[in-house]
């Protein structure tokens, strides 16, 4: 595996959805370097899409030794979704088993040393659930592959500049609320940190959003950032993380000091990636010691198999897991 040309397993995601029409217009772009994505899915559904996107192109079994070759799309093969279950634009939950498989079969080419890093398209949660699975995202799906405790791989969302972190993600404001603890935010921050880290920056300077307005006000707005948020910046700080904190998110995305930021809950640190970034965003599942992204965006079934799927955050996770770009 040439350094030049790090290989990225490619999951093509819900394959009812947007997702492996996405996959195979970046797979195919024309790349001299950076990146070599390895298709990962059913071979049925990406030999339809390659079809119709890169007729041109041949479809070639991913042989870790192989060089790339011009011409050739590089896949690795899932049999997971039945024949009755491909509809594009529909939600099935066949299809949802299969995103999960896909991931599955990455994660085992990352653990065998045969690709650098994962880049997911995207899932549809409610067919991974209708197929029985409990899911709620991909850093749930990656913590459980991984055996470690629900809650310890964190999102982060990279776009536009901004690199946020997130404590807690798709749940219940309030049960988000509760559940934030000194411990939960200093490991975010510290999942964080790692994730810089594996993006090739040479510094990372943390800065922790307060869960009140203004971080409290000083108990003004509630004491829950006395309680949760300045301890964790005084344990990190204790660890020789370089960390400020906390304060108010509207006045700490304002400065350009800092490598990341760690929000509280969802809306607190989407709003502002998907505001500055929209698609194009990419979304990194850290703390589970696997480089793992996932685009911005959803399934988009209302497009799905109509050939407008845009492939651009695809092509900007591939670049940032493979340290092309940080973000």
């Amino acid at each position: 595996m040439a350094a030049s040309r790090p290989v990225i397993a490619l999951a093509i995601g819900d394959p009812n959805g947007v997702g492996p029409e996405i996959a195979v217009r970046a797979a195919a772009a024309p790349r001299e370097s950076g990146p070599r994505p390895v298709l990962v899915g059913d071979l049925r559904v990406i030999r339809h899409y390659a079809r119709e996107i890169a007729p041109e192109m041949s479809l070639r079994p991913f042989a870790p030794d192989a060089p790339p070759r011009a011409g050739a799309l590089d896949f690795h093969p899932v049999d997971s979704l039945p024949d009755s279950a491909f509809a594009p634009g529909r939600i099935e939950p066949a299809a949802g088993r299969a995103t999960v498989a896909y991931v599955e079969a990455s994660l085992a080419l990352v653990r065998a040393g045969a690709a650098r890093a994962i880049v997911a398209c995207p899932h549809n949660e409610t067919a991974v659930n209708a197929a029985g699975i409990a899911f709620s995202g991909y850093p749930e799906l990656i913590a459980q592959l991984c055996g470690l405790p629900e809650g310890r791989v964190f999102l982060m969302l990279v776009g536009g500049g901004l690199r946020i972190v997130h404590a807690t993600l798709h749940e219940r404001l309030e049960k988000a609320l509760g559940r934030l603890t000194p411990a939960l935010v200093e490991a975010a921050a510290l999942a964080g940190v790692e994730a810089l880290r594996g993006l090739g920056l040479t510094r990372q300077r943390i800065g922790l959003f307060g869960i009140n307005p203004h971080a409290g006000e000083g108990g003004l707005f509630g004491d829950d950032d006395e309680r949760v948020t300045a301890p964790a910046v005084r344990s990190l700080a204790a660890r020789g993380i370089d960390v400020e904190g906390p304060v108010g998110a509207d006045t700490m995305l304002a400065r350009k000091d800092f490598d990341a930021f760690v929000a509280m809950y969802h809306d607190q640190g989407h709003i502002p990636v998907k505001l500055v970034a929209g698609r194009a965003a990419s979304a990194l599942s850290i703390g589970a010691g696997v480089i793992f992204s996932t685009v911005g965006h959803g399934s988009a079934f209302d497009i799905a198999g109509q050939g407008k799927g845009d492939p651009e955050g695809v092509m900007r996770a591939l670049n940032l897991v493979a340290g092309v770009a940080a973000g």
